[in-house]
């Protein structure tokens, strides 16, 4: 199904210049995960300090950018600059899933936002990529099929925030938007789960 995923090789062809640049500078790929994961802390951090305050929402777009944007780096210098390593898999993997859990969960402190549908849609993204990853211990090539991957997680959560940030009221209308999260989650834990029972051995 479709995703913002499918927009990635274009996103990388933007930024490989940097990315040339970093790795002459003896950045790692896996120095660029860890700072991906401090970042999205960070702003979770924030989130959670200020009770959600309008400030710290309008920082999630950005924040989620250049957490995608170092995502995006790192699998680079990774596989062009020969920097791929057993470490910087689980560094990246688990990275993913603890930015999520950091990124996300707090918007169940909103003011009239479901808390249980949140930690629903935040324990089904894990599940999401541990979709991809199993994929993996069959044989197969790590799955990112949507509708509800990464990015398209990012794209959610960033419009949301950005919608609430400037002043749009938290009501009833969160329960329908979390909801309809939720099933994309689940649309994308069969998808990428077909896919890899599908898939020929890598």
């Amino acid at each position: 199904m479709a995703s913002v995923y499918d927009l990635k090789p274009r996103f990388q062809a933007l930024l490989r210049p940097l990315c040339r640049t970093l790795a002459r500078a003896g950045v790692t790929a896996n120095q660029v995960t860890i700072a991906a994961a401090v970042i999205s802390l960070a702003e979770g951090g924030a989130i959670l300090a200020s009770g959600a305050a309008r400030w710290s929402l309008l920082l999630l777009p950005p924040v989620l950018f250049a957490r995608m944007a170092l995502n995006a780096i790192d699998g680079m210098l990774a596989r062009e600059f020969n920097q791929g390593s057993r470490r910087g898999a689980v560094l990246n993997e688990l990275g993913d899933v603890m930015s999520d859990t950091a990124l996300y969960l707090p918007f169940a402190i909103l003011p009239a936002a479901p808390a249980l549908l949140v930690g629903l849609v935040v324990a089904l993204a894990v599940m999401t990529e541990m979709a991809g990853v199993v994929a993996v211990q069959i044989g197969a090539v790590r799955r990112y099929d949507g509708p509800f991957g990464k990015s398209d997680r990012a794209l959610a959560f960033g419009t949301l925030a950005f919608i609430l940030g400037l002043g749009g009221r938290a009501s009833g209308w969160l329960n329908v938007v979390f909801a309809l999260m939720a099933v994309a989650a689940l649309v994308t834990i069969v998808n990428r789960a077909r896919a890899a029972l599908r898939s020929p051995p890598a």
